[in-house]
């Protein structure tokens, strides 16, 4: 049996999808502080591609947009398929 290593996430992808939700929404960087208790700082650090983050980053940031986590983290599959759980 072959063990393939995992894909390479896209951090790319998902600072854009960042980028595109928060400009669906209308909103400023200030405005997306403000709903996700994050600094101006960290997110345009993010959009920018200057640092990913942290789990509790993105937590925030989900409940921000009202999303769950795992549809907000979901462009790190970029290219790939997500994993699936067998039933």
């Amino acid at each position: 049996m072959t063990i393939l290593p995992p894909p390479e996430p896209d951090p790319t992808a998902l600072r854009l999808s960042l980028s595109h939700l928060r400009a669906r929404h209308g909103w400023s960087y200030d405005e997306l502080a403000t709903r996700s208790g994050l600094s101006r700082r960290t997110l345009i650090e993010i959009e920018q591609g200057r640092t990913i983050g942290t789990l509790a980053t993105w937590h925030a940031l989900a409940h921000a947009f009202s999303l769950p986590l795992g549809e907000l983290l979901g462009p790190l599959c970029h290219g790939h398929e997500p994993p699936r759980s067998d039933p």
